[in-house]
């Protein structure tokens, strides 16, 4: 459990301290138990009843003298099968999460440490909340980045060679990313609305400067994700170019030995007015016209670029 105020900085206080607040915006983190034996001290008219496990993205909705809502946070070193959940309800006085997982209070520590504000509001806070969300999420999309560049250098040098395994987790993850995005810039879009009238209308461009860094980390994810499939498309035409390859060279040599087989038909029928049986230079002189045959279809297809 936690109780903060807004200040030059987020400032610890007593749950007894929230109603002598003047002025000031306040900020609590509760767990499931403690929430429903606090929500009353909050006076926010809602039957909020958050059940951790059933949360499945993050959204916002408006009540009548409230906004509730959810988040579910994708854990950036395992994308795909660990979320932080907790849920939310703000009003004019202040917002409260209820939160099971701890990741709640430890973005709102990390805003302790390093934020100090000349004009404190709730807003402001919500901004810098929810840039901790995705505040490291461009090294995370340039190590992707990385990956995709050595794996591309990869298949270009040893001709389709490349770890297609790893492409297809990076574009699984960046879609991961993308879906938990869009939920982002649907709830902001919910607080720009501002349909209660809680924020205020000077302080609504934290909202709108949040929103801005949204739309630029959702492009930044989709030319990742675009990325990933330009480098399946680079992997299957360097298999194709080998295949084709393969494919010459057994053509070629198919190609050679057709006269050498017309030739070894031709003397395997032993007919028996065959002269060149009975020639003592006849086995030596097929050897020759073997050879030449081959030396012969070697330097066409070298002079036409077929090998």
């Amino acid at each position: 459990m936690g109780y903060y105020y807004l200040a030059e900085s987020i400032q610890p206080c007593r749950a007894e301290d929230l109603r002598s607040l003047k002025g000031s915006k306040y900020v609590a983190v509760l767990s499931t138990s403690e929430w429903k034996r606090e929500r009353d001290r909050f006076d926010m008219g809602i039957e909020l009843e958050p059940d951790t496990a059933d949360i499945h993205n993050t959204k916002a909705e408006v009540n009548y003298d409230s906004l509730t809502g959810t988040f579910q946070i994708p854990d950036r070193s395992n994308l795909k099968e660990r979320d932080y959940c907790f849920a939310f309800a703000l009003d004019e006085k202040g917002i409260v999460f209820i939160d099971d997982s701890g990741k709640a209070e430890e973005m709102i520590d990390a805003i302790r440490r390093t934020k100090r504000w000349r004009n404190p509001s709730l807003e402001r806070f919500l901004y810098d909340f929810l840039e901790q969300i995705v505040d490291n999420d461009l090294s995370l999309m340039e190590h992707y980045e990385v990956e995709l560049n050595r794996i591309e250098d990869t298949i270009l040098e040893t001709q389709g060679q490349g770890d297609l395994v790893r492409v297809n987790e990076i574009r699984s993850d960046i879609r991961e990313l993308l879906i938990h995005y869009e939920q982002i810039i649907d709830m902001t879009q919910e607080l720009e609305e501002n349909e209660n009238g809680f924020f205020s209308e000077e302080n609504l461009r934290y909202i709108h400067l949040f929103m801005n860094l949204m739309a630029r980390r959702h492009d930044s994810a989709v030319s990742l994700r675009d990325y990933t499939m330009q480098v399946r498309d680079l992997y299957n035409v360097q298999l194709e170019v080998r295949q084709n390859r393969i494919m010459t060279l057994l053509t070629v040599v198919t190609t050679i030995f057709m006269p050498l087989t017309l030739v070894a038909g031709w003397y395997g029928m032993n007919f028996r007015y065959m002269p060149e049986l009975e020639w003592r230079l006849g086995y030596p002189i097929v050897i020759i016209v073997s050879i030449a045959i081959v030396v012969f279809c070697l330097i066409l297809f070298k002079k036409k670029k077929w090998l």
